[in-house]
Protein backbone atom coordinates (compact mmCIF):
# COMPACT_ATOMS: atom_id res chain seq x y z
CA UNK A 1 0.00 0.00 0.00
CA UNK A 2 1.24 3.58 -1.03
CA UNK A 3 1.32 5.27 2.41
CA UNK A 4 1.20 9.25 0.57
CA UNK A 5 -1.87 8.16 -1.49
CA UNK A 6 -4.06 6.67 0.90
CA UNK A 7 -2.59 8.15 4.23
CA UNK A 8 -6.23 8.95 5.28
CA UNK A 9 -7.08 5.73 5.72
CA UNK A 10 -4.90 5.74 8.27
CA UNK A 11 -5.51 9.37 9.68
CA UNK A 12 -9.15 7.69 9.94
CA UNK A 13 -8.25 4.82 11.56
CA UNK A 14 -5.96 6.59 14.32
CA UNK A 15 -9.07 9.62 14.86
CA UNK A 16 -11.92 7.56 14.25
CA UNK A 17 -11.32 4.06 15.36
CA UNK A 18 -15.35 2.66 15.65
CA UNK A 19 -16.36 4.59 12.66
CA UNK A 20 -13.45 2.72 10.22
CA UNK A 21 -14.32 -0.58 12.51
CA UNK A 22 -17.61 -0.36 11.61
CA UNK A 23 -17.14 0.50 7.73
CA UNK A 24 -15.07 -2.90 7.61
CA UNK A 25 -17.44 -4.94 9.59
CA UNK A 26 -20.21 -3.60 6.77
CA UNK A 27 -17.35 -4.25 4.11
CA UNK A 28 -16.71 -7.93 5.40
CA UNK A 29 -20.76 -8.42 5.40
CA UNK A 30 -20.88 -7.35 1.84
CA UNK A 31 -18.11 -9.93 1.02
CA UNK A 32 -15.80 -6.91 -0.53
CA UNK A 33 -12.12 -7.40 0.48
CA UNK A 34 -10.46 -5.44 2.51
CA UNK A 35 -7.59 -4.70 0.32
CA UNK A 36 -10.22 -2.35 -1.77
CA UNK A 37 -9.78 0.29 0.77
CA UNK A 38 -6.03 0.37 -0.08
CA UNK A 39 -7.46 1.32 -3.66
CA UNK A 40 -8.36 4.24 -5.27
CA UNK A 41 -11.64 3.96 -5.77
CA UNK A 42 -13.24 3.80 -2.63
CA UNK A 43 -16.75 5.29 -2.72
CA UNK A 44 -17.85 5.99 1.08
CA UNK A 45 -21.08 7.73 1.95
CA UNK A 46 -21.60 11.48 1.61
CA UNK A 47 -21.52 11.92 5.57
CA UNK A 48 -18.07 9.99 6.25
CA UNK A 49 -16.14 11.56 3.12
CA UNK A 50 -14.93 15.01 5.09
CA UNK A 51 -13.54 12.10 7.99
CA UNK A 52 -11.09 10.96 5.76
CA UNK A 53 -9.87 13.41 3.60
CA UNK A 54 -6.81 15.20 4.36
CA UNK A 55 -7.32 18.74 4.63
CA UNK A 56 -4.70 21.02 2.47
CA UNK A 57 -5.20 23.73 5.31
CA UNK A 58 -3.68 21.40 7.65
CA UNK A 59 -0.21 21.27 6.05
CA UNK A 60 2.31 23.33 7.27
CA UNK A 61 3.34 26.11 5.61
CA UNK A 62 6.81 27.10 4.00
CA UNK A 63 8.06 29.54 5.32
CA UNK A 64 10.98 31.58 3.31
CA UNK A 65 13.70 34.02 4.58
CA UNK A 66 14.89 36.82 2.54
CA UNK A 67 16.98 39.24 4.36
CA UNK A 68 19.10 42.64 3.29
CA UNK A 69 20.05 46.37 3.68
CA UNK A 70 17.17 47.08 1.66
CA UNK A 71 18.74 50.93 1.61
CA UNK A 72 17.61 53.27 -1.32
CA UNK A 73 14.36 51.14 -1.71
CA UNK A 74 13.84 50.15 -5.36
CA UNK A 75 11.78 47.86 -7.77
CA UNK A 76 14.93 45.64 -7.95
CA UNK A 77 14.28 44.76 -4.25
CA UNK A 78 10.47 44.21 -4.92
CA UNK A 79 11.25 42.27 -7.55
CA UNK A 80 13.12 39.94 -5.24
CA UNK A 81 10.77 39.54 -2.23
CA UNK A 82 8.24 38.70 -5.12
CA UNK A 83 10.47 36.07 -6.27
CA UNK A 84 11.51 34.87 -2.67
CA UNK A 85 7.77 34.80 -1.80
CA UNK A 86 6.98 32.49 -4.61
CA UNK A 87 9.21 29.91 -3.22
CA UNK A 88 7.37 29.43 0.38
CA UNK A 89 4.14 30.35 1.19
CA UNK A 90 5.25 32.94 3.62
CA UNK A 91 7.80 35.23 3.48
CA UNK A 92 10.10 36.30 6.40
CA UNK A 93 12.70 39.31 5.78
CA UNK A 94 15.47 40.13 7.63
CA UNK A 95 16.60 43.95 7.99
CA UNK A 96 20.10 44.17 8.42
CA UNK A 97 21.34 46.55 11.40
CA UNK A 98 22.63 50.27 10.93
CA UNK A 99 25.56 48.97 12.69
CA UNK A 100 26.05 46.01 10.38
CA UNK A 101 25.47 48.08 7.61
CA UNK A 102 28.29 50.60 8.66
CA UNK A 103 30.97 47.64 9.96
CA UNK A 104 30.30 45.50 5.97
CA UNK A 105 29.40 47.78 3.55
CA UNK A 106 29.53 51.98 4.40
CA UNK A 107 27.22 54.41 5.90
CA UNK A 108 23.12 53.72 5.12
CA UNK A 109 21.00 56.31 3.51
CA UNK A 110 17.76 55.05 5.33
CA UNK A 111 17.61 55.29 9.31
CA UNK A 112 16.23 51.76 10.27
CA UNK A 113 12.87 53.32 11.11
CA UNK A 114 12.52 54.36 7.18
CA UNK A 115 14.06 51.03 5.70
CA UNK A 116 11.10 48.80 8.06
CA UNK A 117 8.57 51.42 6.88
CA UNK A 118 9.70 50.80 3.21
CA UNK A 119 9.81 46.62 3.37
CA UNK A 120 6.48 46.28 5.63
CA UNK A 121 5.17 48.34 2.96
CA UNK A 122 5.28 45.74 0.31
CA UNK A 123 2.75 43.28 -0.81
CA UNK A 124 4.08 39.94 -0.70
CA UNK A 125 6.11 40.84 2.81
CA UNK A 126 4.39 38.61 5.69
CA UNK A 127 6.87 39.34 8.66
CA UNK A 128 9.83 41.47 9.38
CA UNK A 129 12.64 40.36 11.48
CA UNK A 130 14.63 43.53 12.56
CA UNK A 131 18.76 44.17 13.30
CA UNK A 132 19.28 40.94 11.52
CA UNK A 133 22.87 40.16 10.96
CA UNK A 134 24.85 40.83 7.66
CA UNK A 135 26.86 37.26 7.99
CA UNK A 136 24.04 34.09 8.56
CA UNK A 137 26.14 32.08 11.06
CA UNK A 138 25.24 28.89 12.00
CA UNK A 139 24.09 30.69 15.53
CA UNK A 140 21.81 32.80 13.70
CA UNK A 141 20.56 30.17 11.23
CA UNK A 142 19.73 27.73 13.83
CA UNK A 143 17.16 30.43 15.35
CA UNK A 144 15.85 30.77 11.97
CA UNK A 145 14.80 27.38 11.85
CA UNK A 146 13.74 26.87 15.65
CA UNK A 147 12.63 29.97 16.47
CA UNK A 148 11.05 31.23 13.39
CA UNK A 149 10.28 28.14 11.43
CA UNK A 150 12.42 29.15 8.01
CA UNK A 151 12.34 26.10 5.74
CA UNK A 152 14.83 28.06 3.32
CA UNK A 153 16.84 30.57 2.73
CA UNK A 154 16.71 32.62 -0.39
CA UNK A 155 19.31 35.49 -1.60
CA UNK A 156 20.00 36.42 -5.43
CA UNK A 157 22.59 34.69 -7.79
CA UNK A 158 24.80 37.84 -7.40
CA UNK A 159 27.54 37.47 -4.74
CA UNK A 160 27.06 38.98 -1.10
CA UNK A 161 30.53 38.91 0.07
CA UNK A 162 31.72 39.52 3.70
CA UNK A 163 34.85 41.90 4.63
CA UNK A 164 37.44 39.05 4.48
CA UNK A 165 35.40 37.85 0.99
CA UNK A 166 34.08 34.88 2.12
CA UNK A 167 30.29 34.36 1.11
CA UNK A 168 27.69 35.33 3.85
CA UNK A 169 25.40 32.26 2.99
CA UNK A 170 27.89 29.97 3.32
CA UNK A 171 26.16 28.31 6.84
CA UNK A 172 22.78 28.02 4.72
CA UNK A 173 24.28 26.46 1.75
CA UNK A 174 26.04 24.37 4.17
CA UNK A 175 22.93 22.93 5.27
CA UNK A 176 21.03 22.28 2.27
CA UNK A 177 18.42 25.20 3.03
CA UNK A 178 19.66 27.73 0.50
CA UNK A 179 17.76 28.93 -2.63
CA UNK A 180 18.84 31.23 -5.01
CA UNK A 181 16.86 33.55 -7.38
CA UNK A 182 17.70 35.76 -10.19
CA UNK A 183 19.22 38.88 -10.01
CA UNK A 184 16.94 42.08 -11.27
CA UNK A 185 19.41 43.17 -13.88
CA UNK A 186 19.18 46.97 -14.59
CA UNK A 187 19.29 48.48 -11.79
CA UNK A 188 21.12 48.24 -8.23
CA UNK A 189 21.21 50.90 -4.96
CA UNK A 190 24.81 51.76 -5.87
CA UNK A 191 23.88 52.52 -9.94
CA UNK A 192 21.04 55.00 -8.18
CA UNK A 193 23.70 56.92 -5.49
CA UNK A 194 25.55 56.95 -8.89
CA UNK A 195 22.40 58.82 -10.73
CA UNK A 196 22.55 61.21 -8.02
CA UNK A 197 25.86 62.11 -7.82
CA UNK A 198 25.63 62.78 -11.20
CA UNK A 199 22.78 64.97 -11.16
CA UNK A 200 22.76 66.65 -8.42
CA UNK A 201 26.79 67.64 -7.98
CA UNK A 202 27.33 71.21 -8.62
CA UNK A 203 24.44 71.20 -10.81
CA UNK A 204 25.10 74.98 -11.88
CA UNK A 205 21.37 75.64 -12.56
CA UNK A 206 20.98 79.89 -13.88
CA UNK A 207 17.76 81.24 -14.34
CA UNK A 208 16.97 82.84 -17.59
CA UNK A 209 14.90 85.88 -17.73
CA UNK A 210 12.00 83.56 -17.49
CA UNK A 211 12.90 82.51 -14.43
CA UNK A 212 12.93 78.56 -15.56
CA UNK A 213 15.87 76.46 -15.03
CA UNK A 214 18.41 75.85 -17.94
CA UNK A 215 20.87 73.42 -17.54
CA UNK A 216 24.42 73.70 -19.43
CA UNK A 217 25.11 70.78 -21.82
CA UNK A 218 28.38 69.72 -20.06
CA UNK A 219 26.00 68.35 -16.72
CA UNK A 220 23.29 66.63 -19.83
CA UNK A 221 26.04 64.80 -21.24
CA UNK A 222 27.78 63.73 -18.20
CA UNK A 223 24.45 62.49 -17.09
CA UNK A 224 24.02 59.84 -20.04
CA UNK A 225 26.59 57.72 -17.85
CA UNK A 226 24.35 57.15 -15.07
CA UNK A 227 21.33 56.17 -17.70
CA UNK A 228 18.87 53.56 -16.12
CA UNK A 229 19.42 50.19 -18.36
CA UNK A 230 15.90 49.15 -16.90
CA UNK A 231 13.62 47.73 -20.20
CA UNK A 232 10.02 47.58 -19.11
CA UNK A 233 8.02 44.70 -20.40
CA UNK A 234 4.40 44.12 -20.17
CA UNK A 235 4.76 41.01 -18.15
CA UNK A 236 6.68 42.43 -15.25
CA UNK A 237 4.34 44.95 -14.98
CA UNK A 238 1.49 42.13 -14.73
CA UNK A 239 3.48 40.44 -12.19
CA UNK A 240 3.90 43.28 -9.99
CA UNK A 241 0.09 44.18 -10.43
CA UNK A 242 -2.99 42.50 -8.72
CA UNK A 243 -5.27 42.79 -11.53
CA UNK A 244 -8.07 43.42 -9.44
CA UNK A 245 -10.58 45.65 -10.46
CA UNK A 246 -12.40 47.99 -8.38
CA UNK A 247 -15.89 47.00 -7.24
CA UNK A 248 -19.35 48.55 -8.54
CA UNK A 249 -19.87 50.28 -5.30
CA UNK A 250 -16.38 51.19 -4.46
CA UNK A 251 -15.26 54.46 -3.00
CA UNK A 252 -12.33 55.50 -5.44
CA UNK A 253 -9.45 57.77 -4.18
CA UNK A 254 -6.88 59.26 -5.94
CA UNK A 255 -3.58 60.53 -5.36
CA UNK A 256 -0.85 61.67 -7.40
CA UNK A 257 3.25 62.41 -7.80
CA UNK A 258 6.08 61.54 -9.36
CA UNK A 259 6.92 59.05 -6.26
CA UNK A 260 10.81 59.32 -7.44
CA UNK A 261 13.50 57.52 -5.33
CA UNK A 262 10.51 55.25 -3.28
CA UNK A 263 10.83 56.46 0.63
CA UNK A 264 8.81 55.62 3.39
CA UNK A 265 7.09 59.29 3.21
CA UNK A 266 5.46 57.62 0.40
CA UNK A 267 4.55 54.79 2.09
CA UNK A 268 3.16 56.14 4.95
CA UNK A 269 0.96 58.98 2.52
CA UNK A 270 -0.27 55.97 0.36
CA UNK A 271 -1.47 53.96 3.43
CA UNK A 272 -3.70 56.94 4.95
CA UNK A 273 -5.21 57.75 1.35
CA UNK A 274 -5.96 53.77 1.13
CA UNK A 275 -7.61 54.27 4.84
CA UNK A 276 -10.35 56.94 2.86
CA UNK A 277 -11.92 54.52 0.62
CA UNK A 278 -12.45 50.71 -1.06
CA UNK A 279 -9.61 51.04 -4.25
CA UNK A 280 -6.58 53.83 -4.36
CA UNK A 281 -5.58 54.74 -7.39
CA UNK A 282 -2.32 56.63 -7.83
CA UNK A 283 -1.28 58.92 -10.78
CA UNK A 284 2.67 58.79 -11.97
CA UNK A 285 3.57 62.04 -13.59
CA UNK A 286 5.43 61.18 -16.58
CA UNK A 287 9.31 62.24 -16.40
CA UNK A 288 8.70 65.38 -18.80
CA UNK A 289 5.89 66.46 -16.43
CA UNK A 290 8.43 65.93 -13.50
CA UNK A 291 11.44 67.79 -15.54
CA UNK A 292 9.15 70.56 -15.96
CA UNK A 293 7.65 71.32 -12.60
CA UNK A 294 10.46 69.88 -10.14
CA UNK A 295 13.94 70.72 -12.30
CA UNK A 296 15.89 69.37 -15.10
CA UNK A 297 17.42 67.26 -12.45
CA UNK A 298 14.55 65.20 -12.10
CA UNK A 299 13.33 62.52 -11.88
CA UNK A 300 16.01 60.11 -10.96
CA UNK A 301 14.30 57.11 -11.48
CA UNK A 302 12.54 57.34 -15.01
CA UNK A 303 8.76 56.35 -15.36
CA UNK A 304 8.76 52.49 -15.50
CA UNK A 305 11.35 51.94 -12.84
CA UNK A 306 8.75 54.33 -10.23
CA UNK A 307 5.55 52.89 -11.48
CA UNK A 308 7.24 49.33 -10.53
CA UNK A 309 7.84 50.55 -7.31
CA UNK A 310 4.56 52.38 -6.35
CA UNK A 311 2.88 48.73 -7.61
CA UNK A 312 4.88 47.21 -4.84
CA UNK A 313 3.49 48.56 -2.41
CA UNK A 314 0.66 46.81 -0.39
CA UNK A 315 -1.75 49.51 -0.16
CA UNK A 316 -2.20 50.45 -4.04
CA UNK A 317 -4.54 49.00 -6.29
CA UNK A 318 -3.90 50.14 -9.68
CA UNK A 319 -1.72 53.04 -11.31
CA UNK A 320 -1.68 55.34 -14.47
CA UNK A 321 1.22 55.19 -15.86
CA UNK A 322 2.39 58.83 -17.14
CA UNK A 323 -0.90 60.64 -15.63
CA UNK A 324 -1.49 64.18 -16.07
CA UNK A 325 -0.38 66.90 -13.91
CA UNK A 326 -4.14 68.68 -13.76
CA UNK A 327 -6.66 66.52 -12.65
CA UNK A 328 -9.57 67.10 -14.87
CA UNK A 329 -13.30 66.32 -15.07
CA UNK A 330 -13.33 63.56 -17.72
CA UNK A 331 -10.55 61.73 -15.72
CA UNK A 332 -12.73 62.13 -12.22
CA UNK A 333 -15.86 60.82 -14.38
CA UNK A 334 -13.72 57.69 -16.55
CA UNK A 335 -12.11 56.46 -13.35
CA UNK A 336 -15.12 56.95 -11.29
CA UNK A 337 -13.19 59.32 -8.24
CA UNK A 338 -15.01 59.96 -5.30
CA UNK A 339 -11.63 61.60 -3.88
CA UNK A 340 -8.47 63.04 -4.46
CA UNK A 341 -5.73 63.46 -1.90
CA UNK A 342 -2.85 64.93 -1.56
CA UNK A 343 -0.39 65.01 1.14
CA UNK A 344 1.03 67.94 3.16
CA UNK A 345 4.51 67.30 2.55
CA UNK A 346 5.65 67.58 -1.40
CA UNK A 347 8.79 68.81 -3.10
CA UNK A 348 8.13 72.48 -4.47
CA UNK A 349 6.68 73.12 -7.99
CA UNK A 350 8.89 75.55 -10.29
CA UNK A 351 5.32 76.43 -11.39
CA UNK A 352 3.65 78.02 -8.73
CA UNK A 353 0.59 79.64 -10.59
CA UNK A 354 -1.32 76.87 -11.76
CA UNK A 355 -3.28 74.87 -9.41
CA UNK A 356 -3.45 71.40 -10.69
CA UNK A 357 -6.38 70.38 -8.13
CA UNK A 358 -8.67 73.09 -9.03
CA UNK A 359 -11.01 70.85 -10.55
CA UNK A 360 -11.41 68.40 -7.65
CA UNK A 361 -11.67 71.29 -5.21
CA UNK A 362 -14.73 72.71 -7.05
CA UNK A 363 -16.08 69.68 -7.34
CA UNK A 364 -15.59 69.57 -3.19
CA UNK A 365 -13.63 66.12 -3.67
CA UNK A 366 -10.33 67.40 -2.92
CA UNK A 367 -8.89 66.01 0.44
CA UNK A 368 -5.68 67.51 2.24
CA UNK A 369 -3.84 64.83 3.95
CA UNK A 370 -1.27 65.38 7.17
CA UNK A 371 2.09 63.91 5.61
CA UNK A 372 3.37 61.29 8.42
CA UNK A 373 6.55 61.92 7.73
CA UNK A 374 8.93 64.70 6.51
CA UNK A 375 11.02 62.89 3.96
CA UNK A 376 11.20 63.73 0.48
CA UNK A 377 13.24 63.10 -2.94
CA UNK A 378 14.85 65.94 -2.57
CA UNK A 379 16.18 65.45 1.46
CA UNK A 380 17.38 61.87 0.31
CA UNK A 381 18.89 63.06 -2.74
CA UNK A 382 20.80 65.84 -0.46
CA UNK A 383 21.74 63.03 2.52
CA UNK A 384 23.94 61.30 -0.44
CA UNK A 385 25.56 64.62 -1.88
CA UNK A 386 26.40 65.09 2.31
CA UNK A 387 28.36 62.19 2.25
CA UNK A 388 29.59 62.13 -0.95
CA UNK A 389 33.12 60.67 0.06
CA UNK A 390 31.91 57.65 1.93
CA UNK A 391 29.41 56.65 -0.43
CA UNK A 392 31.98 56.81 -3.25
CA UNK A 393 34.17 54.47 -0.91
CA UNK A 394 31.20 51.91 -0.67
CA UNK A 395 30.49 52.04 -4.01
CA UNK A 396 34.38 51.42 -4.96
CA UNK A 397 34.35 48.69 -2.39
CA UNK A 398 31.47 46.54 -3.31
CA UNK A 399 32.90 46.21 -6.92
CA UNK A 400 36.11 45.46 -6.17
CA UNK A 401 34.82 42.25 -4.08
CA UNK A 402 32.48 42.15 -6.69
CA UNK A 403 35.25 41.67 -9.42
CA UNK A 404 37.52 39.52 -7.25
CA UNK A 405 34.72 37.30 -6.52
CA UNK A 406 33.79 36.86 -10.16
CA UNK A 407 37.42 36.75 -11.19
CA UNK A 408 37.72 33.62 -8.68
CA UNK A 409 34.66 32.01 -9.53
CA UNK A 410 36.01 31.84 -13.59
CA UNK A 411 39.53 30.49 -12.06
CA UNK A 412 37.80 27.45 -10.20
CA UNK A 413 35.51 26.63 -13.13
CA UNK A 414 38.55 26.48 -15.36
CA UNK A 415 37.17 28.90 -18.20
Amino acid sequence: MDYENNSWIWEGVYYYPHVFGGLMVTAALLGLSTSFFGGVGVHLPLPYTGIFRKKKSGKRRVRVYMDGCFDLMHYGHANALRQAKALGDELVVGLVSDEEILANKGPPVLSMEERLALVSGLKWVDEVITDAPYAITETFLNRLFHEYKIDYVIHGDDPCLLPDGTDAYAAAKKAGRYKQIKRTEGVSSTDIVGRIMTSLRDPKVSEDHNGTDEKPQAENQSQSSHISQFLPTSRRIVQFSDGKAPGPNARIVYIDGAFDLFHAGHVEILKRARELGDFLLVGIHSDETVSEHRGNHYPIMHLHERSLSVLACRYVDEVIIGSPWEITKDMITTFNISAVVHGTVAENSLDSESDPYEVPKSMGIFHLLESPKDITTTSVAQRIMANHEAYMKRNAKKALSEQRYYEEKKYVSGE
